[in-house]
């Protein structure tokens, strides 16, 4: 069955896309949240497979300088086919002519990006809203 590509929110079911990152599994995102990030992104990539969305990403990017790439989720069916190499892809092609694509990637998933261009930033640093779970799930290197 052919993949559907949009980067429109109209018609998002967000219930679906909460659903998505779940099982991906990239956690529990509220769908109210979702809404909110994804309308305030600049670059988004929804794939459906007769209809049922299937994969995801989206970019925060200020038109210039800086882009940032996150929120990359395929469902477990489709996860090996290339389709998440082809969602960063759409994104990295819609983000260009910024100085710099940074991304954001789950502990472990670092290779994945590396074989697509990405390398490790020595200066990148966080605050995260809860910094010992950022730490008990391999975001952070040190408290």
């Amino acid at each position: 069955m052919p993949l559907a590509w949009t980067q429109l929110i109209d018609n998002v079911d967000w219930n679906e896309l909460s659903a998505l990152y779940l099982a991906a599994p990239l956690g529990n995102k509220n769908p109210a949240d979702l809404k909110t990030v994804f309308t305030n992104s600049m670059f988004r990539c929804f794939v459906h497979e007769g209809g049922k969305l299937v994969g995801v990403g989206r970019a925060l990017a200020d038109g210039v300088d800086c882009a940032y790439i996150c929120d990359i989720a395929v469902l477990p069916g489709h996860q090996g086919t290339g389709l998440g190499k082809e969602i960063v892809a759409k994104l990295v092609h819609l983000c260009r002519g910024h100085r710099k694509i940074i991304l954001y990637a789950v502990p472990g998933k670092e290779g994945f990006y590396r074989k697509l261009g990405f390398r490790r930033m020595r200066t990148a640093m966080a605050i995260f809203e809860n910094q010992a779970l950022a730490m008990e799930r391999g975001y952070l290197d040190e408290p």
